[in-house]
């Protein structure tokens, strides 16, 4: 018999964003914790340890989640007389098309740093696999994540192992589980599986292979000064007892960051989608680094300071604006400023639908932020207007204005074609597309830019006006590159 045991959190949270930090001025290494908390390494042991009420605390399903998929169930078990079982949506499922949450300690907090690792035995109703599995995720802090990505089932029970980086550091930990599930491997047909026995454990068998950072490479960079520059590509690898390795992704607040170079960069701090930025100071050449327990990251981020930020022309556009991404208007509602549609995206960059937490923050003189988009690895992205957030009205408009600095030596036969797509997830579409040509991307400013008034008569096709739904940048791989600033409709 399966028994539904759920509630939702009131905090607006991405499942595909599983490094969300509370606030970017919390110093990312205060540790020091006089008061001892309990110990207790049980989870779920045929019913819920020193959890909360709810249990089970479901993400936003106003983002998608879908509360009814989660549940215990009597007539299966690794061990004892219950596990917990979840129902995968489909896509479409009315109540949502994904299911996630956590498992939170209803006390303080415990101390976990007697072990190396949060272990579990799971089972599915066929090899799906399942986005993400963890730990560290409270929905208050969210200060010491840790998670596996893409796990895949077996059909009879198997133990899942998740090292713990650092276990000094977990002295009072609220986040004991974290999952997140959906229908990527299957092609959109739901499937069940089972959880069972989630505990900590000191296993005493884990080989450390390496931490990371910039995924183990060492990545060069061009940043201009005031701006904040993402380190990206946290993790780390071990070797487990059975001779399998289990990469995992990190939060910040496990590494120590060190720069070479104070005068370019110094300082470390986190974002608040929880990324760890350092802020550009200066011009010249800073290595950064990172350490675990003492112990050197592979990797490194080569910041060149190139001085003062180039931005783009300012937008004087006064009659019928409509703004998708600018600072000096106020944008509309979008649902992203990149879908990721993997796995035909390659395109980096522009995530969520924050307008003020995308790629490059650059101060102007008077201290005001610029917000720039920087796609990378470019073959198509789009911003979307569906779903979450309603359709935009550009029907009083006549003009797409939008800002482009490509960040390469553009060659003959580069392009970029913009397309607009009406209706997308609410029934018919129409859509058209303008290209711009190599001649075009040459022909910028003293700063990069391209400014481009696109009359919407130049979209043949793109017929409905009233529910633009998304904007495709498209290159298919011409141009790898670009900024993007100032994307607006108005009257011209």
């Amino acid at each position: 018999m399966k028994t539904k045991i759920y509630t939702y959190c009131k905090i607006t949270f991405l499942f595909v964003l599983m490094m969300t930090i509370a606030s970017c001025e919390r110093e990312i290494t205060d540790q020091n914790n006089l008061a001892t908390f309990q110990t207790n390494p049980d989870v779920f042991m045929d019913a819920p340890a020193g959890l909360t009420d709810e249990f089970f605390i479901s993400f936003n399903p106003a983002e998608g989640a879908n509360t009814e998929g989660f549940g215990t169930d009597d007539n299966e078990a690794y061990q004892g007389t219950s596990s917990i079982r979840i129902d995968v949506p489909a896509p479409n499922d009315p109540n949502g098309g994904f299911v996630g949450g956590i498992f939170r300690d209803r006390g303080e907090g415990r101390d976990l740093s007697g072990y190396d690792a949060l272990t579990f035995w799971l089972k599915g109703s066929t090899t799906a696999s399942v986005s993400l599995f963890g730990f560290g995720t409270d929905f208050m802090e969210d200060k010491f994540p840790v998670s596996i990505a893409n796990k895949q089932l077996s059909t009879d029970w198997r133990k899942v192992i998740i090292p713990i980086p650092d276990a000094s550091r977990l002295t009072q930990e609220k986040g004991m589980f974290v999952f997140s599930a959906g229908t990527e491997s299957t092609g959109g047909v739901g499937f069940t599986f089972w959880i069972d026995e989630i505990k900590f454990e000191k296993l005493g068998t884990l080989k450390l292979q390496k931490y990371f950072i910039q995924n183990g490479n060492d990545v060069e960079v061009n940043v201009f000064t005031g701006v904040n520059q993402r380190i990206t590509g946290l993790g780390a690898i071990y070797d487990l007892a059975n001779g399998q390795s289990q990469t995992i992704t990190i939060s910040p607040n496990y590494f120590d960051f060190n720069s070479d170079n104070s005068n370019v960069t110094s300082a470390f701090g986190l974002n608040e989608a929880g990324e760890i930025v350092t802020t550009i100071t200066g011009q010249g050449t800073a290595t950064v680094s990172a350490e675990v327990a003492n112990v050197l990251a592979k990797g490194s981020l080569i910041i060149n300071g190139q001085g003062d930020f180039p931005h783009a022309p300012i937008p004087t556009a006064t009659n019928n604006v409509v703004s998708i991404f600018s600072d000096v208007y106020s944008n509309v509602p979008v649902r992203h400023y990149n879908g990721f549609f993997a796995p035909y995206q390659t395109t980096e960059g522009g995530a969520g639908a924050d307008p003020n937490n995308v790629d490059i923050q650059a101060p102007f003189a008077n201290g005001d932020l610029d917000n720039i988009i920087n796609y990378t690895k470019l073959n198509f992205v789009s911003i979307g207007m569906y779903e979450a957030v309603s359709n935009i009205d550009v029907s009083a408009t006549n003009t797409l204005h939008i800002d482009i600095n490509v960040r390469e030596n553009i060659d003959n036969g580069d392009f970029i074609r913009i397309e607009l797509e009406s209706g997308t997830g609410s029934g018919a579409t129409s859509g058209g597309s303008f290209t711009i040509n190599a001649t075009v991307l040459r022909n910028a400013d003293a700063n990069g830019w391209v400014s481009l008034d696109i009359p919407l008569s130049s979209f043949p096709g793109f017929n409905s006006r009233t529910n633009l739904g998304q904007l495709f940048f498209i290159s298919d791989n011409t141009v790898a590159d670009i900024w993007v600033d100032n994307v607006y409709f108005y009257t011209n």
